[in-house]
């Protein structure tokens, strides 16, 4: 599996990016927002991604940051909601707004989305909201639901053993609070598996 890439960005489409890795040209699909976010061609770029493999194709998604990895994760695993899907949702709302929409059970502001219809954006409230774990509304809940850097890096290691994604951002909330800013990616998860396994 690929889990990112790192290269130069050599074209953008409108759904799409190509990454010369190496001079290997990786054609990447993403979200409007992960593509604005991407910067001029020809400069380095470094996408999350995430790998579909299908009977008559394998695809690579790709996004800016972290938490929007594990969010199109979360969307895909919503009945009829598939790729196309999520990277709509993702082009629309961002992970903090996400979160709120969720944990609000706003399905109208995630049915802004294009192809996302009342019954769907009801039905991904719903699931999702078990799923992230009912988190609270405000900045600071925003905040742990989609870290940066090392923290969204830990958040997604602890998801990938098996942790729900409220429990992950919690602990690793909770070891950058005691272990600062400038902790390293191992450091971070080594005491957030230790803060979750109490």
């Amino acid at each position: 599996m690929i889990a990112h890439l790192k290269g130069r960005l050599d074209s953008t489409g409108v759904d799409h990016a190509v990454i010369d890795v190496g001079g290997v040209g990786y054609l990447v699909g993403a979200s409007s927002k992960t593509l604005a976010a991407l910067g001029s061609v020809g400069e380095a770029a470094m996408l999350h991604t995430e790998m579909l493999v299908a009977e008559d194709s394998i695809r690579l998604v790709g996004f800016a940051h972290a938490s929007e990895r594990d969010w199109f994760r979360l969307l895909t695993g919503v009945q009829g909601v598939g790729a196309r899907v999520a990277l709509a949702i993702l082009s629309t709302l961002d992970p903090a707004d996400l979160s709120r929409a969720v944990a609000a059970q706003d399905k109208a502001t995630v049915a802004r989305a294009n192809g996302v219809g009342p019954k769907l954006a009801a039905r991904i409230v719903l699931e999702l909201k078990d799923r992230i774990g009912g988190v609270a509304l405000g900045p600071a809940a925003a905040a742990q639901v989609a870290p940066s850097g090392a923290g969204a890096d830990a958040v997604s290691a602890l998801l990938n053993l098996g942790f729900r994604p409220a429990e992950a951002s919690a602990a690793v909330a909770a070891a950058e609070e005691e272990l600062g800013a400038a902790a390293t990616l191992d450091a971070l998860v080594r005491l957030a598996l230790r803060k979750a396994a109490k």
